[in-house]
């Protein structure tokens, strides 16, 4: 008795062991399933992540903005809409950024209905903890200046240091840069590396570069990045136009100016030597294969369609192609071509040469198939398949596309790249029944792979596949425990994105307003 006074004057719940749940605020939370989880995941706490009513009452009672007086909030879906409409009031221009916000603060309404208090600390995520925009000035082969905008947004330390690849395309800009940082604070605090999330890169199109103009704005970019960056404060990974060649050229300039070495495995830029480019590409089959397990199925002999030709797309048709499903279209710019009958190793080795060649498109490979089909049909997803892996754009699967692939009989999209599927198609997949793996959770391997301390021995891809699996298999657990705990039971893509909140939420609340 004295204890539950002491509790309640502290403010605290009081919890006991019964058997194999643990009683708390007046209702059972079995251990059964989270027992997988970390010790940091709130779902693995005594007391979960219920709150007394006490508590919950005062959180709702306060102003969550005091902008043309105090605003508060009654429901958990009124919290995240106030949430949304301030970031579409900061930001509107930035439209990348609100797309991937709102759907994270829809997905959380169930956390702010239950823990008014993580509302609160939800609105930490409205704004990065910094962001830094420069000018890379470099000279192309003929002698003429060139410059372009550089970008570096680090997100949150909460976790531990900066973490998160860089991009080089003509299309980044700054609300594209700060979308992917914001979503890459899901995905690293998913995987229980303790790190924190950053983004960054430049609207730098290698593709038509030489080599030597590669080597020179990769110099100068990290001229100016290297003021930001290092081993105990950020970590820059791979994206979208830097791989292992960028890697290398990127850490020599950063090497030069800091007089660095890079642990082995872990550290700044992989010491410039990117040894598994297919790590983030196996993390993605792994959730498909992940999920499709919990409902009684496999990859064996699924008909897969795959969007994109780059390093990514590559990588998931070879992956694919190892556990026994079947790849069936690869695509570009300029179009796509399908093998009605797959998409076997030989062919993809064909595929993956002429990708090699600078500036080559998709469409030589019907030189050297008999069975390949060049853009026919017109549409690449009206290409009859069971599972869908969108690898090429953000936004490429829409309302439209998505109701398609759901009147054809599709039976899962697992995302490949950050942000293919608008909000409006994601909504689509959860009234169709249709599964969906999104980029907060199948993109996990790339922060995995980047944050594990390996041994000083190099392993083997075979030794880093099984370790990959091995966390797939434990953010799943945590996603799926996430999901039935805030009662939306199977949605994997809304327990991935609790999930990783909490995990965040609960450090930003020990320290405090910083």
């Amino acid at each position: 008795m004295m204890l539950r006074a002491l509790a309640k004057r502290l403010n605290c719940t009081v919890t006991r062991a019964e058997g194999n749940s643990l009683v708390h605020a007046g209702r059972s939370l079995s251990t059964a399933a989270p027992s997988s989880l970390s010790k940091s995941s709130p779902l693995s706490q005594h007391g979960g992540v219920h709150g007394t009513r006490t508590t919950q009452k005062t959180w709702r009672n306060k102003p969550l903005f005091r902008r043309e007086g105090d605003v508060r909030f009654r429901t958990g879906t009124e919290a995240a809409e106030m949430l949304i409409n301030e970031v579409k009031r900061r930001d509107s221009h930035e439209k990348d950024f609100v797309q991937v916000f709102e759907n994270a603060l829809q997905t959380l309404a169930p956390v702010f209905e239950r823990i008014p208090k993580y509302a609160f600390v939800a609105k930490e995520f409205l704004e990065p903890e910094r962001i830094f925009q420069f000018r890379v000035s470099w000279l192309d082969d003929s002698g003429s200046y060139r410059m372009n905008r550089g970008f570096r947004v680090q997100y949150s330390s909460a976790l531990g240091p900066f973490e998160g690849g860089l991009h080089f395309h003509k299309d980044v800009n700054a609300g594209m840069v700060k979308s992917m940082a914001f979503a890459r604070v899901f995905t690293n605090a998913l995987t229980g590396c303790e790190m924190g999330a950053a983004v960054g890169g430049a609207d730098f199109n290698p593709m038509n570069k030489s080599e030597a103009e590669i080597q020179r704005f990769c110099q100068a970019y990290m001229t100016e990045l290297s003021k930001y960056i290092g081993p105990d404060q950020d970590l820059p990974g791979v994206g979208t136009g830097v791989g292992a060649r960028e890697i290398g050229y990127l850490y020599g300039q950063y090497k030069r100016m800091s007089i660095h070495h890079a642990q082995k495995g872990k550290g700044l830029l992989w010491g410039g030597v990117y040894p598994f480019p297919q790590a983030t590409a196996s993390g993605v089959v792994h959730w498909a294969a992940r999920v499709l397990e919990g409902k009684g199925d496999s990859l064996e002999g699924k008909r897969c369609l795959i969007t994109g030709s780059g390093k990514m797309a590559l990588h998931v048709a070879e992956k694919l192609v190892e556990m026994g499903a079947v790849p069936l279209t690869l695509s570009d710019t300029s179009g796509h071509v399908y093998e009605p009958d797959g998409i076997d190793a030989a062919k993809l080795k064909t595929i993956m040469k002429i990708k090699s060649e600078r500036g080559a498109r998709i469409g030589r490979y019907i030189i050297a198939s008999t069975t390949a089909k060049y853009n026919e049909p017109e549409n690449v997803f009206s290409v009859p398949a069971d599972l869908v892996f969108p690898c090429a754009t953000h936004n490429e699967i829409d309302g439209v596309t998505a109701t398609m692939l759901a009147d054809m009989g599709v039976q899962g999209v697992f995302e490949g790249s950050h942000m293919p599927c608008t909000n409006q198609a994601i909504s689509i997949f959860k009234k169709r029944g249709i599964l969906h793996g999104g980029h907060v959770a199948t993109l996990a391997a790339d922060s995995i792979f980047n944050g594990l301390e390996l041994s000083k021995s190099s392993p083997s891809m075979h030794d880093l596949d099984g370790r990959i699996k091995e966390a797939v298999d434990s953010i799943y657990l945590e996603a799926k425990a996430t999901a039935k705990e805030f009662n939306v039971r199977g949605d994997m893509h809304a327990g991935a994105i609790m999930a990783g909140f909490l995990r965040v939420a609960d450090t930003i609340i020990c320290h405090g307003a910083v």
